[in-house]
């Protein structure tokens, strides 16, 4: 039976990882990092009555890190945990860096002194292009606009550095926007899913965002976390852009979350920071803008060429927009209801 290690296992895509692993008959063991907030494992609740092996570790204490792979000799590591809020990156700028930059590079060492044949995934994302035009691939020339991003980078290159020096088995996921019913409420998709529910069910009267007109390529964590696995599989290490090909503002997923749930809305057409849209049947204000959820540098286009991924793994997307809005803002319903 395979091994695999799951570093941010009781996030949004660790749990989702988790699940798939244990559907193909792998151990799984997940990295947990101490809180008292006891809401932190809830995404993997179901998965604790020993379908998983859980530990305590944390991504900037290396001896934590050595103690675990050297537990679980895995046969592959998924290296999901960080600091994942972009805009909250911004404040917290030398934490992001520790966790997302500094401790990849711990727990690429202790793969490389006491599991030199399990094979490494790290979680990219598609935050490293920043302001390179779109379609971004591959071969598109960084330049990341956030210490989220910045940190992100300096762990693919520890990758990509490891790789070429110790001949590991390290490959990159490079991976655009991907949602779910399980992301964390201060993101903005599921800000938004969560805020249509309960004004639909009169919880909530408005919504605030910040840029309306940032392009996204977003797609459902199901099918992401299939690819990570795949990528593993291939015959040799390498990295690969995981997208969907197709970009959305998130006024389009504002527009589109709260049609599903009937109610109208209109822009007063400003697109400033002075818009406002209004509910139709009633004219009140239902979103405002807020500059404090504007980034200190933004990143306005991300749209991903999966073609190499597609060609050499088999992997493409099977959850498209309209279904992945629908699944969160009924999620949400269910929750708020």
């Amino acid at each position: 039976m395979k091994r695999a290690l799951v570093t941010g296992i009781t996030g949004q895509d660790g749990s989702f990882l988790a699940e798939h692993l244990i559907g193909l008959g792998y151990e799984v063991w997940g990295l947990v990092r101490r809180s008292s907030d006891t809401r932190s494992c809830d995404r993997i609740r179901e998965l604790t009555d020993g379908k998983v092996k859980l530990r305590y570790g944390d991504m900037c204490d290396s001896a934590s890190l050595h103690r675990i792979v050297g537990e679980c000799k895995p046969h592959e590591i998924y290296n999901l945990a960080a600091q994942s809020h972009v805009r909250i990156s911004s404040d917290i700028p030398e934490y992001t860096s520790t966790v997302n930059g500094t401790g990849v590079i711990s727990l690429l060492e202790a793969v490389r002194n006491l599991a030199p044949e399990a094979r490494f995934y790290q979680a990219s994302t598609s935050e490293l292009f920043g302001s390179s035009p779109p379609p971004q691939n591959e071969e598109t020339v960084m330049h990341p606009r956030s210490p989220y991003g910045v940190a992100k980078l300096h762990g693919y290159w520890s990758v990509i550095n490891m790789r070429e020096s110790y001949g590991m088995f390290a490959s990159n996921g490079i991976l655009f926007n991907h949602e779910s019913e399980r992301r964390g409420e201060n993101f903005v998709t599921r800000k938004i899913t969560r805020a249509v529910a309960r004004i639909k069910l009169g919880k909530q009267s408005s919504l605030e965002l910040g840029n309306m007109d940032a392009l996204r390529d977003w797609g459902h964590a199901k099918d992401y976390v299939a690819g990570m696995h795949l990528i593993l599989q291939h015959d040799r290490p390498d990295d690969f852009v995981l997208a969907t090909g197709i970009a959305r503002s998130v006024r389009e997923f504002v527009e589109t979350a709260f049609a599903h749930v009937g109610i109208d809305i209109e822009s007063n057409g400003k697109f400033t920071i002075d818009e406002v849209y209004h509910r139709v049947d009633t004219g009140d204000p239902i979103i405002t803008i807020n500059e404090a959820f504007y980034r200190p540098a933004e990143v306005d286009y991300l749209c991903g060429d999966a073609s190499k991924a597609k060609e050499l793994l088999g992997w493409s997307p099977q959850v498209t927009f309209e279904q992945l809005v629908e699944k969160m803002v009924v999620s949400d319903l269910n929750l708020e209801g």
